[in-house]
This record gives structure tokens, C-alpha cells and sequence, in this order.
């Protein structure tokens, strides 16, 4: 019965995505939410300028109505529930008041910084908060092993560099047609298949939905995208993964099944650390799917690869945890 329920999960979030994108894309497309594209990208990207953006709003809604429905027929909206979903809203409206800046006020860079950093870290807080109220443990787990550390009030150390890090590791994947949205319905695949295998059926429900509702979201976002889902998705897919990888005891895991959105943030900080430090640049651009794009790939051969190592990265993870 639950093995059906995942399966009609994933169609009912895919489904909502694919009905509200064509809602969606004419609505912000009339509102003038159009990409701005910054100049000192790669000049291919151009042409996109304009492209409507905030279109996370679709994977954010679908997610969200999905979890809720199908946890409540299948299981319950238990606290795992409340934590995955008061996450992806918390980073989502982060996203989506960077978005606004910057597209309506016309402030390309959106929210500074520090005004990311504040708001990431008090849901990251909050989140610590709840999670020691239902005392779900501070012990950090070797994958594929019995052994485990209790961190004590180190662990919210950890839930603030996972949820800050992993939201900002994947909006810098967010970059290309498609890119973001094949990765992370791969990631969550992964830890679907894990959280089920651990019986946290409600978090397996939780990640259907985000790969329901992403495959749903890339139909109208795979080259040449008609919509782009801006850090509106990407950050709210971000936390939530964080999330899920610390409910399930599994955040060692998150540096191999989230294997490209770390990759593509160390091109960064070896970038800008060999910029300063040398006056010499490593790759041609970063992050690093811009490098291949300017070393002639082109942008579908670049999201592909990408698409195919992610799943390399995420059947190991999973192969370290059941099968080591």
C-alpha cells in the first residue's frame, strides 16, 4: 500500500507542477518578473535575459500541497513533516524576497549578503530548536557503520553549516537550463530510497514529492527553458535537502549524494582563493558547469554529464549505507 502511495505521490506532485507552470509562466511573464542576466556571464546568456523567473513558486506549491496530501492519506503529518516543510518555506521566502529585489526594484544582485546569511541562520536556529524539543539526538553517524558521535550543542554547528551550505551550494548549481532541476531530483531519489529504508515513511513522502514536483518543473525548464525557478526554488531545495539529510541521520551522506553541488562550490572558492592569492584564475569561469560551457560544450551536453555524474554520486551514497 505505501509502495503505491509513493508512486501516486510522485504523479499527483509531478501533475501539479506541469498545471500551474502554464498558470505561472504568462502571470509572472505579465508582471515583468523576466531574469536579469549579469553581464560578465557567459555572453550565450543573453539571449535568456528576460526569461520569466520566481518559477520556484511552482515547485515550492507543489511540494507543499503534495507532502500534505499524501502524508495525511498514507501516513501523518508527523514533526518530520513540519520541519521538511517549515524549511523549504522558510528558505523558499528567503529566495523569494531575493527574487523580488531583484527583478521588480531592479537590484540585480537581490538581498545583500548579509541579509541572506541573518535569514538563513534564524531558520537554521529555529530548526535546532524544534529538533532538540522532540529530542531527535545530536549523535553524528559513520554511513555504512554502527558507530556514531554524540555532538551535544556542537550539532547546531552542523545543522547551520548543512542548511547554510547546502542552500548556497545549490543555488550556485542553478545556472543552466535544467541543471538544477535534474541534480536535485536525483538527490532526493536518493534519499527517498534511504528514508524509506530506514521506515521514516513521511520523509520518503517528503522526497517523492520534491522529485515530482522538480521533473514536473523541467518540462517547462529543460533548453531552452521558458521559465527559470530562481532562488526561489533553488534555495528552498537547498535547506530542504539539508533537512532531510539531517532528519535521516544521514549528513555525512550529503557530501557524496549532493557530490555536484559541492564540486560546483569548491570551483568557486578555488577560483576567487587562486584569483587573490596568484592574480590567476583556474578555470575559465566558475562555478564550474560555466567553465565547460565556455570550453565549447554545449549547455545540454554540460546539464546531461552533470545529470549523469549526480547519479553517480547518488547511487555510491546509497551503496555506502544498505549494501556496505
Amino acid at each position: 500500500m505505501l509502495e503505491l502511495g509513493i508512486l501516486i505521490t510522485i504523479a499527483v506532485a509531478f501533475l501539479i507542477a506541469v498545471a500551474l507552470s502554464p498558470i505561472f509562466i504568462p502571470f509572472l511573464r505579465r508582471l515583468k518578473f523576466g531574469q536579469s542576466i549579469r553581464e560578465e556571464g557567459p555572453q550565450s546568456h543573453q539571449k535568456k535575459s528576460g526569461t520569466p523567473t520566481m518559477g520556484g513558486i511552482v515547485i515550492f506549491l507543489s511540494v507543499i500541497i503534495t507532502t500534505a496530501l499524501m502524508a495525511a492519506k498514507f501516513g501523518e503529518l508527523n514533526t518530520e513533516a513540519y520541519l521538511l516543510l517549515f524549511v523549504t518555506f522558510g528558505y523558499g521566502l528567503i529566495g523569494f524576497l531575493d527574487d523580488y529585489i531583484k527583478v521588480v526594484m531592479k537590484r540585480n544582485l537581490g538581498l545583500t549578503s548579509k541579509q541572506k546569511l541573518v535569514g538563513q541562520l534564524i531558520i537554521a536556529i529555529v530548526f535546532f530548536l524544534f529538533y532538540q524539543k522532540y529530542s531527535f539526538g545530536t549523535d553524528l553517524r559513520i554511513p555504512g557503520t554502527d558507530l556514531s558521535f554524540d555532538l551535544g550543542w556542537g550539532y547546531l554547528l552542523l545543522i547551520v553549516f548543512l542548511l547554510v551550505g547546502t542552500s548556497n551550494a545549490v543555488n550556485l548549481t542553478d545556472g543552466l537550463d535544467g541543471l538544477l532541476a535534474g541534480t536535485s531530483a536525483v538527490a532526493f531519489g536518493a534519499y527517498a530510497i534511504l528514508a524509506y529504508n530506514q521506515h521514516q515513511y513521511e520523509t520518503a513522502i517528503f522526497c517523492v514529492a520534491v522529485v515530482g514536483a522538480v521533473l514536473g518543473f523541467l518540462v517547462f525548464n529543460a533548453h531552452p527553458a521558458k521559465v527559470f525557478m530562481g532562488d526561489t526554488g533553488s534555495l528552498a531545495l537547498g535547506g530542504a535537502l539539508a533537512a532531510v539529510a539531517i532528519l535521516t541521520k544521514l549528513e555525512l551522506l550529503l557530501a557524496i549524494i549532493g557530490g555536484i553541488f559541492m564540486i560546483e562550490t569548491l570551483s568557486v572558492i578555488i577560483q576567487v582563493i587562486s584569483f587573490k592569492t596568484t592574480g590567476k584564475r583556474v578555470f575559465k569561469m566558475s562555478p564550474l558547469h560555466h567553465h565547460y560551457e565556455l570550453s565549447g560544450w554545449s549547455e545540454w551536453r554540460v546539464v546531461v554529464t552533470f545529470w549523469s555524474v549526480g547519479l553517480l554520486f547518488a547511487m555510491l551514497g546509497i551503496y555506502i549505507e544498505v549494501w556496505m
